[in-house]
């Protein structure tokens, strides 16, 4: 049994981190995990720019 844990677990592993690098461009639909990622990004760089 623990082997198939720690095999989707690792799976689970590399979904999330391809779904952080996933902004899901062309749907209506929005990815949690990159949202999370890149949350505060846009309110940094329009900071710099003043």
């Amino acid at each position: 049994m623990s082997k198939s844990k720690s095999a989707q677990r690792s799976t689970q592993d590399a979904n999330h981190h391809a779904n952080q690098l996933n902004p899901n461009y062309g749907t209506n639909g929005t990815n949690p995990a990159n949202g999370h990622v890149h949350g505060n990004r846009s309110k940094q760089i329009s900071q710099r720019k003043k």
